[in-house]
C-alpha cells in the first residue's frame, strides 16, 4: 500500500496531476494521503525521497548526508513542536515541504560561501537557518530569537544534528552589538521596514537581507524604501521573486531581497 505513495508525492509536488489506477490524483489528495500515513514507520523514507527529488528538480545542491540530516531535522522539529509552538500544529502539507524545502529555496537566489556570516532573525524553530546550515556546512549561522523556549529547542536540535556551524542565541535583535553579518535571513517575522531598520546596523556594506514573505507586498516594500533615510540609506533596492510556480503551497509566497 505504502510503496506507491512516494512516487505519487513527487510527481504532484509541483501541483501537476497524475494518474493512478485510472484515477486522476491532485496535489491536495496526495498531501491528504501523506497525513493519513504520517505515523507509519516508512514516513522518514517518504520524506527522504521527497526532499531528494525536490532538490534535484530545482537544482538545489544537497549531498546524501545533507538530505538525511534534513529528514532528521524535520522529525526533530515535529517532536519539539508537540511541546513548544514552533510551527503551526494544523499543517495542510508535509512539514518537509512547507517549512524545510521552503527555507532551502533561498539557496536558489543566494550563493552561501565558506566563511560567510549569516544571521537568522527571529528563527523560531530554526527556520530558515538550520536547513540552510545543513546544506552549507562551511557557512556560519547565528540563530536569534527573543523566546527562550524556542532557542532551547534550537540548541537541542543543533546538538542532535551535530552541526558545528550553527549557534543559537536567546536575545532581542536590539541587543546585538558589535557584530556585522554578510547576510540576514528572516521568515515572516516583521514588516520589511522594521527589518531594514535592524539590518542597517547589522549588515556589512556589501551585505543583503533575504526574507521569505507572503501576501501583497507592494505597500510594505514601498514603505521600506521610503524610510531608508532613517536607516542609513538601507535599502537602496528591493527585489521580489515569486515562488508560486514551484508548488501551490507557495502561491502567495515570495522571496524578498533588500540591498544597500
Amino acid at each position: 500500500m505504502y510503496d506507491n505513495f512516494r512516487p505519487l508525492l513527487i510527481e504532484t509536488a509541483s501541483g501537476d496531476q497524475t494518474f493512478v489506477n485510472g484515477s486522476k490524483i491532485s496535489f491536495f489528495h496526495v498531501v491528504t494521503f501523506y497525513f493519513i500515513t504520517a505515523f507509519h514507520p516508512s514516513i522518514m523514507q517518504n520524506d527522504l525521497h521527497l526532499i531528494r527529488e525536490l532538490c534535484r528538480e530545482h537544482a538545489i545542491p544537497a549531498t546524501d548526508k545533507a538530505l538525511k540530516l534534513l529528514v532528521r531535522y524535520t522529525s526533530l522539529l515535529e517532536e519539539w513542536n508537540s511541546r513548544i509552538n514552533l510551527i503551526s500544529r494544523k499543517e495542510d502539507a508535509p512539514v518537509i515541504l512547507k517549512h524545510v524545502f521552503h527555507s532551502l529555496l533561498i539557496s536558489r537566489i543566494h550563493e552561501f560561501k565558506p566563511g560567510e556570516k549569516v544571521l537568522d532573525l527571529g528563527t523560531g524553530g530554526g527556520l530558515p537557518g538550520i536547513p540552510l546550515a545543513i546544506l552549507f556546512p562551511e557557512t556560519s549561522f547565528l540563530l536569534v530569537d527573543s523566546t527562550g523556549k524556542k532557542i532551547a529547542a534550537c540548541k537541542a536540535m543543533v546538538k542532535e544534528l551535530g552541526l558545528d556551524n550553527v549557534m543559537a542565541l536567546h536575545s532581542r535583535v536590539e541587543e546585538l552589538k558589535g557584530v556585522a553579518f554578510d547576510t540576514v535571513l528572516s521568515r515572516q517575522v516583521a514588516p520589511l521596514e522594521e527589518l531594514c531598520g535592524y539590518c542597517s546596523k547589522l549588515l556589512k556594506q556589501s551585505g543583503v537581507l533575504i526574507c521569505l514573505k507572503g501576501g501583497a507586498l507592494d505597500t510594505e516594500i514601498a514603505d521600506a524604501v521610503a524610510s531608508r533615510e532613517k536607516h542609513l540609506g538601507f535599502p537602496s533596492s528591493v527585489d521580489q521573486l515569486p515562488i508560486g510556480d514551484i508548488s501551490p503551497l507557495f502561491s502567495e509566497k515570495q522571496i524578498v531581497i533588500a540591498r544597500w
